[in-house]
């Protein structure tokens, strides 16, 4: 699916469905990677030709998702890659799936382009309300790796990159 404009979107929050760690390839960086493999070990990762992911269980969810109760939660939480941290938004500098004018967002001057992927069961479309613009800042800082810890963009079981 066409990931949509932010402005779109009335407001988020993780609801630890898990739907996020399921089909998806989760993409590390070089610090992540090194950080997982010290922690865990290779097996944990996987590399593809020219990027490394999180390696996957054989029902194809992320090797570090848990059943916990009746919600998912992830095991990486600790040192959750940016990647995960960042979805279901995307952040880019230009606009990439159209309609630039609802999916931009300024902070510091600077314009960014935020879209939300619709498969996320968070999301509640309509107007968007004074919480989604912490939670978009959250997001945009996360992203540019000014900020670390989580507050709007994570679930409340949890403790409390930009894509070109």
């Amino acid at each position: 699916m066409i990931p949509i404009p932010w402005r779109c979107v009335k407001s988020w929050s993780c609801l630890a469905c898990g739907r996020c760690c399921k089909g998806f390839d989760v993409v590390l960086d070089f610090n992540e990677w090194i950080n997982i493999v010290r922690s865990y070990d290779m097996g944990a990762t996987k590399p593809g030709i020219t990027k490394i992911y999180l390696n996957k269980k054989a029902d194809g969810t992320c090797v570090f998702l848990y059943k916990f109760f009746d919600k998912w939660i992830c095991g990486l939480q600790h040192m959750k890659p940016r990647a995960c941290k960042l979805w279901p938004f995307r952040i880019y500098k230009n606009p990439k799936y159209g309609r630039p004018n609802e999916a931009q967002f300024t902070i510091w001057n600077k314009k960014f382009f935020i879209y939300v992927d619709p498969l996320c069961a968070g999301i509640k479309w309509g107007t968007p309300g004074k919480f989604m613009l912490k939670t978009i800042r959250e997001f945009i800082e996360i992203g540019l790796g000014v900020r670390k810890k989580q507050y709007y963009s994570t679930a409340n079981i949890h403790s409390p990159i930009i894509y070109t």
